[in-house]
């Protein structure tokens, strides 16, 4: 019952499924549309069922399609990764939007001998979609008992649209997740852009040397070009002052010093708390 609400309250427009009744929870029939073009299942639309074990979500659900496919035998279990038939790959995490999200993209894939598979050309398969949007299920009752398989998909569409979701926006999304998982196999690759220079900009080496002249010159600079003077050009040396007030004080770092003062402290602390401890 939580997933048959979670499944309304948040619906997809390719796809819709609910129990067949409410006395049994554990059979369900769903409404498929077939893979986007190119796919030969484009136009389809398919009708199937869906059996719980007593188990489940524990154990995985078993499928099999009621409408004629070309992909997949008529009312056969088919042997899937979200099947019974392969309970090693089931996650009790998955549900049934999980299932019929990769049951739709399964279609799409070659049969190879498999379980309740079916090797036809495209032309059938795309023969046997135009037909399927006019197939009925005569089990299912309710809303969608004595509709077409494009008539149950329509109106559910129609209360997807009410909730918000429409097949372009999901198809839109479904783009973007495509181009992102491409975009992370890809390896980041960032270029640097360099700024453009003007020719005009760029300054001479007369225009150079005039700046240079123009910007104060580092005491490490001043002495470099003062050694590099020749014994008549070296200027006469100024008498600086002793004391620099303006200066900060060097002193030696005696971490013996701050380790008895912390000491001090911490035995003045101590004494106080016995005081205190010997008053109360």
């Amino acid at each position: 019952m939580k997933e048959a609400s979670e499944l309304t309250t948040s619906p997809s427009p390719h796809f819709c499924a609910h129990p067949v009744d409410d006395t049994n929870l554990y059979d369900w029939h769903f409404t498929l549309a077939g893979p986007p073009a190119p796919s030969p299942y484009a136009d389809g639309i398919y009708h199937g069922r869906i059996v719980l074990p007593a188990t489940y979500p524990l154990r995985p659900p078993s499928f099999r399609f009621l409408t004629p496919s070309g992909r997949f035998e008529v009312n056969r279990e088919i042997c899937l990764s979200i099947s019974g038939h392969h309970e090693e790959t089931w996650q009790p995490a998955w549900g049934i939007r999980t299932a019929l999200i990769a049951l739709r993209s399964f279609m799409d894939g070659d049969a190879k001998g498999q379980l309740g598979g079916l090797d036809v050309s495209d032309e059938i398969r795309r023969d046997y979609a135009r037909r399927s949007r006019g197939w009925c299920c005569d089990v299912c009752v309710g809303d969608g008992g004595g509709k077409s398989n494009e008539e149950v998909l329509n109106k559910w569409r129609e209360t997807c649209r009410l909730k918000g979701v429409s097949l372009d926006d999901e198809n839109d999304q479904n783009d973007e997740n495509k181009d992102e998982k491409l975009n992370d196999d890809q390896p980041e690759v960032q270029s640097e852009v360099l700024p453009q220079v003007e020719p005009d900009s760029i300054p001479t080496s007369e225009q150079v040397s005039d700046n240079r002249q123009q910007l104060p010159v580092s005491p490490i600079e001043s002495s470099t070009q003062t050694s590099a003077l020749s014994p008549s050009q070296t200027p006469t040396p100024t008498p600086t002052p002793t004391s620099h007030p303006d200066l900060p004080m060097q002193r030696s770092y005696d971490p013996w010093l701050d380790r008895a003062i912390v000491g001090v402290l911490v035995a003045l602390v101590i004494m106080i708390l016995r005081r205190i401890a010997n008053a109360e």
